[in-house]
């Protein structure tokens, strides 16, 4: 049922205004309704936020058709003779598309009861805001605006020659030849996708390492991949000396920082740390009355940890009384590289910073029966247990299905269980599940 919209003075009233319509604002407003508060989402772009329209299902939807397209070239270790395989990357986009509207329309369903304004916002006080030219008085805002490309140096996007992450997904036709600045998430994924359909592509990475804070095992297992796949790899390379004349196309993957810019956070005291939103525990900024929640106020960007936020948030809005501390351990991460990679909890190079005396145990996806079917061996499964109690303290995966096993890890790291325990759990055969068991035999037997 529809919440009835209170009007005083031209003015809308309700009890929580959103700012920002991506994971953290839509879940917000959906927990919202539920515990009976009166809200509006407001966004000047469309529903969904960077995840569903510049981000998470939008690249996802692009690798899986490239993923098809490599299936469908190695058909024959199959046993299936195939027409040779073609990219047709009009379709492509156009599936991709298609995915986000159907995702979008199911959004707009689940909001019945909250009034989505597709309007810019500025906030003119703890409880005032202007969205297109309304104004909104509102008990609680709570921004959560999300975060935009970041750009260095001499190095800015013109959506030609070098382009964002948000540019690259509106590709007309796939580069010839693509050089992708910034070894982090964002490059190792395009450069997995785009190697798949057919551009040269090379990756310019400031660190030592792909994937920077990521286990170093890990990293280098998917610069090994990577190379066997003709994807040039350069370490310890700063990008403003490459020749970008050498390539069709750059794309400036560098990370993501706070997009706050236009809704005048400074002049009414909300504290800033550069662009990101400095908050408490319980996502309270040094505003009374205004919460953040998502990229534009948190260290973890990622989807699922903004929804977390979001729904926190509400409920600490809601229940004044019971405000609730957000937890950001054991948050899963999630690459959809080529082979996967998927994390939660602490590495090795984290316990020895931390002092932590721990034990490792590996499983190599070449002992897998599932992962023989699949043809997609490359990889392996690395559990860390502390040393003395033998509780699960984190785990990595890089190889096939990656993404979804660390479900299953994030599960045992965030229950503390111990290594006997997961081991003693039955898994499906033949399953690349039974790969997390098959990690444990060293320590607790066959």
């Amino acid at each position: 049922m529809r919440l009835p919209l209170t009007l005083k003075n031209n003015i809308m009233h309700y009890d929580l205004a959103i700012i920002g319509a991506g994971w953290a604002g839509f879940n917000a407003a959906i927990r919202a309704r539920e515990l009976g508060l009166k809200a509006c989402l407001i966004d000047k772009g469309p529903l969904g936020g960077t995840c569903l329209n510049r981000g998470c299902i939008p690249t996802k939807a692009l690798i899986q058709s490239a993923k098809i397209y490599n299936l469908a070239k190695k058909s024959s270790l199959f046993g299936i003779d195939a027409v040779e395989a073609r990219v047709n990357f009009t379709k492509i986009q156009e599936r991709k598309e298609k995915v986000v509207q159907q995702l979008r329309q199911g959004m707009q369903f689940m909001l019945k009861g909250v009034d989505f304004l597709n309007a810019e916002a500025k906030i003119l006080s703890g409880q005032e805001i202007n969205a297109g030219g309304k104004n909104i008085a509102a008990k609680f805002i709570l921004v959560a605006c999300g975060a935009k490309p970041m750009e260095i140096g001499p190095l800015k996007f013109d959506g030609k020659k070098i382009v964002s992450s948000d540019d690259i997904l509106s590709l007309k036709e796939i580069p010839r030849s693509l050089l992708i600045i910034g070894g982090g998430v964002i490059g190792c994924e395009f450069a997995s996708l785009f190697s798949a359909l057919g551009s040269r592509v090379s990756i310019v990475e400031l660190t030592p390492q792909l994937l920077p804070g990521v286990d170093k095992e890990v990293a280098r297992k998917l610069e090994s991949a990577y190379k066997k796949k003709g994807i040039l790899v350069n370490t310890n390379t700063d990008a403003t000396g490459v020749d970008l004349n050498n390539y069709d196309l750059v794309l400036l993957g560098i990370g993501r920082s706070a997009d706050t810019s236009g809704l005048d956070l400074d002049k009414i005291g909300v504290k800033l740390d550069k662009a990101k939103i400095t908050v408490d525990e319980c996502l309270r900024t040094s505003v009374t009355g205004i919460y953040a929640a998502g990229d534009c106020a948190s260290k973890i960007m990622l989807a699922h940890f903004a929804a977390y936020q979001g729904r926190l948030a509400a409920e600490n809005i809601a229940q004044p009384d019971k405000q609730k501390k957000a937890d950001a351990q054991n948050i899963p991460s999630c690459i959809f590289s080529d082979p996967e990679i998927g994390s939660v909890g602490i590495s090795e190079e984290d316990a020895a910073q931390k002092g932590i005396e721990i034990k490792v145990n590996k499983f190599d996806f070449l002992g897998s029966g599932m992962a023989r079917i699949l043809e997609e061996t490359e990889g392996f499964i690395k559990i860390i247990s502390d040393k003395k109690s033998g509780v699960a303290l984190g785990a990595c995966v890089i190889g096939p299905r990656a993404t979804e096993l660390i479900a299953t890890l994030t599960l045992a790291v965030s229950c503390r269980l111990t290594g006997e325990q997961i081991r003693n759990t039955i898994f499906a055969h033949p399953s690349l599940s039974e790969s997390i068991s098959d990690a444990l035999k060293e320590n607790y037997g066959v």
